[in-house]
């Protein structure tokens, strides 16, 4: 089984990249937060999880085992499969996911796509004994600002997907020019895709 792969990264699509290990080049499917880190040319270390189905072997890459063990742990949870696990990770920080689940706050897992309170309920029920502990006294909180160094992170996203250093530049402006708050590194690098794709 692949828990980790090594290598440089030979090519980023929207929903994956290629890691040349010593020649042999891995598919890996991500999430855009990981992808945002990663450069064509560059050296990476990805955390990787194996899914392995009679018709095919998939290997989902994070940023850090931690992503990576929650993915796998998230699964466990009825009706939760590899698409809504990578999404939770991309939609909220690993240590606000693992409080939620202590705390039975459907309310925050709600929020992850494709999760309603039915949803929630039931990875709170699968996974509450399951998560290892957890600090409850201090409330990991989802900053309301934007995250920091977000514009490099989505200037190499688009980068990696293509762009111009100098297109890039352009959309990070617009984004600044529109502010809201709140709002993460993947969806802000889908803004800018969408932002450049109206050209």
């Amino acid at each position: 089984m692949i828990a980790q792969l090594t290598g440089t990264i030979a090519a980023v699509g929207e929903v994956y990249a290629v890691v040349d290990v010593n020649g042999v080049g891995y598919a890996v499917h991500a999430g855009a937060h990981t992808l945002a880190n990663l450069k064509v040319g560059s050296e990476a270390v990805l955390a990787i999880s194996t899914i392995v189905r009679e018709d095919s072997i998939t290997l989902h890459g994070f940023n850090t085992a931690e992503e990576r063990d929650l993915f796998e742990l998230l699964q466990g949870a009825q009706k939760i499969g590899p698409r809504i696990a990578r999404d939770a990770i991309e939609a909220l920080r690993p240590d606000v996911i693992r409080h939620a689940i202590a705390t039975a706050d459907t309310t925050t897992l709600s929020r992850i796509p494709g999760v309603g309170k039915k949803s929630a309920e039931r990875i709170v029920l699968d996974l509450a004994d399951k998560i290892g502990p957890v600090d409850l006294h201090g409330v990991p909180k989802q900053t309301g600002g934007r995250p920091g160094g977000w514009r490099t992170q989505v200037s190499q996203g688009l980068q990696a997907l293509g762009w111009t250093a100098k297109e890039a530049e352009t959309a990070i402006e617009q984004l600044d020019a529109e502010g809201a708050d709140g709002q993460d590194v993947p969806t802000l690098l889908k803004q800018a895709i969408r932002l450049l794709g109206k050209r």
